[in-house]
């Protein structure tokens, strides 16, 4: 029975999900890294919101965990490289906030123009400080989006409702999107900075992103902007915020998210036309109940199934894809396995192709399985979640091809490794290496370009010889008085006398010593013990 430890307060509903589908739970609310170190080692699952931070030794301690789950949207308090290093999965919930975090955003905009808080203040303290405060209408205005994802589309269409003009920066937004919104997609930056009356964020806060709005960004907007911040703390400089509401540039500014939290203590406390909320953007009710439901449901799935949603380090896989996709990801990462296994020294170049009908699913994940196994024989502990990355790291090229249709089988997959030019490889070149699904399970039909049909035993010999009488006796031979049993025997050849290859199932694994006498046969040209 999978188990999943929550690390932060999470609605009683979402704890039911996991407990009717038959994981079991432990509520640990408030570790410090050490505590957190000391119990994550029994855990398959860790659902997380922002206070648990789940580092790159508290990963490193997670002999077990294969997901971790953030109900919400920012994940920047889990070490994504060391998890997906570690190959494990990283969910969020992108979309049970949204709403929320929209709403608080347009909320500290109307706040933020017409000083509401402020107003509150005077009045309530009998001084009805009617004369005090000339607001800023919102209609007509141009706000300027930093982010046009989930939340910051959502912002827009309000925005559109005030009728407010919407200029969007965002590197990823394309035109086809932007004219889908409603809104202008921003040249760059400083184009949108020049003209937007108001400027909100919402993007996640990464090395290009931190300080977004630095002290020379908030010098290009205009005199008497608005600026409110309802995503990630350390996004602006806030000195070079304070700065400029100190000097009157920018007229008010409104922020939920500071760089340091719990913000007991800021440069921005106590300036003029300053308005701050303790990181509320996703505190409501429903908003709560959403991402806690919706992560326990992603995470059940995972651990069940093997179906991805939200991941953040992994391809998604749908719950309906996941059962069909199962036995082509094996077939995919046995066919890595035999690649790496056969590649001694190395490659430099992966090809894989796809034909027939597997063309038609989710081919993502089936490319990480493959390279799973590719990877697996020499660097060990390797999955389809830290296998992608892994390989990006070695500078390896990748490439992928889709055939529609396949001349003799429904599907096929084919791996092609082009293995580096060493002074030890006598030879180096293209390996090459495909199969299929045959009554739902993995087989072996091409090695080499010579068409053969055989299983991935569990040991198996690979003999590349040439193909010439007694050979075969001679193996047989060679094998029956090393007490070797060959429980299966297939065959490729190029043509009569030509090369040839030779996948033999064994009993038990052969000694290096019988596999280097393998390799003194005359005809033999490599030799290998292999495991699946």
């Amino acid at each position: 029975m999978p188990k999943v430890l929550i690390g932060d307060t999470l609605a009683p509903a979402a704890v039911e999900i996991f407990h009717n589908r038959g994981i079991e739970t432990e509520t640990a609310v408030g570790l410090n890294t050490e505590e957190l170190i000391a119990k994550i080692p029994e855990f398959d699952g860790l659902v997380v919101r922002s206070a648990c931070k789940p580092n790159a030794d508290v990963i490193a301690a997670a002999s077990n965990l294969k997901v971790i789950g953030r109900a919400g949207i920012g994940v920047d308090n889990i070490d994504i490289k060391a998890a997906t290093a570690k190959g494990v999965v990283v969910m969020n919930t992108p979309f049970g906030n949204a709403v929320t975090t929209a709403e608080h955003a347009i909320a500290m905009m109307f706040a933020a123009a017409r000083q509401i808080p402020a107003a509150n203040t005077g009045t309530q303290s009998g001084a009805w400080p009617k004369k005090a405060f000339m607001g800023t209408e919102l209609s007509y205005k141009t706000l300027g989006l930093i982010g046009c994802g989930n939340i910051g589309a959502r912002v827009a269409e309000r925005a559109k409702g005030l009728q407010m003009k919407v200029l969007a920066y965002d590197p990823f937004l394309t035109e086809e999107r932007a004219v889908e919104l409603g809104v202008e997609k921003a040249a760059d930056l400083e184009a949108m900075l020049a003209r937007a009356d108001v400027i909100t964020l919402h993007t996640p806060l990464t090395d290009a992103t931190r300080n977004i709005l630095s002290a020379d960004a908030i010098a290009k907007t205009k005199k008497g902007v608005i600026i409110v911040n309802c995503a990630r703390g350390g996004l602006i400089d806030e000195g070079a915020l304070r700065a400029a509401l100190d000097n009157g540039h920018v007229a008010a500014a409104a922020l939920d998210v500071f760089a340091t939290e719990p913000a007991k203590e800021n440069v921005l406390f106590g300036a003029p036309n300053f308005i701050a909320t303790p990181h509320l953007g996703a505190a409501t009710t429903e908003a709560q109940e959403n991402v806690a439901l919706q992560v326990a449901e992603q995470m059940s799935d995972y651990l069940l199934s093997g179906a991805v949603t939200n991941a953040l380090n992994m391809p998604s896989i749908t719950a309906d894809e996941a059962p069909r996709l199962k036995p082509f990801a094996a077939l995919a990462e046995k066919l890595g396995s035999f690649a790496g296994q056969i590649s001694d020294y190395g490659f430099e170049e992966v090809v894989i192709e796809y034909e027939g009908e597997v063309t038609e699913l989710n081919r993502k994940p089936l490319t990480a399985a493959a390279l799973a196994g590719l990877l697996r024989a020499s660097r060990g502990d390797v999955n389809m979640v830290s296998a992608p990355a892994i390989l990006a790291d070695t500078g390896v090229k990748l490439s992928e091809t889709k055939t529609e249709d396949s001349p003799v089988y429904d599907s096929l997959i084919r791996i092609k490794v082009l293995t580096k030019r060493t002074e030890n490889d006598p030879n180096p070149g293209w390996r090459s290496l495909a199969g299929t699904l045959i009554a739902g399970q993995p087989r072996i039909v091409e090695v080499k370009g010579m068409a053969l049909e055989g299983d991935f035993s569990p040991v198996t010999l690979y003999v590349n010889n040439l193909d010439k009488p007694g050979f075969i006796g001679g193996l047989g031979v060679m094998l029956g008085e090393a007490g070797i049993n060959i429980a299966t025997f297939h065959l490729g050849r190029t043509d009569a006398g030509g090369e040839a290859i030779a996948l033999i199932g064994v009993d038990s694994v052969p000694s290096p010593e019988l596999v280097d006498q393998l390799r003194a046969m005359e005809q033999v040209r490599y030799a290998k013990a292999l495991t699946f």
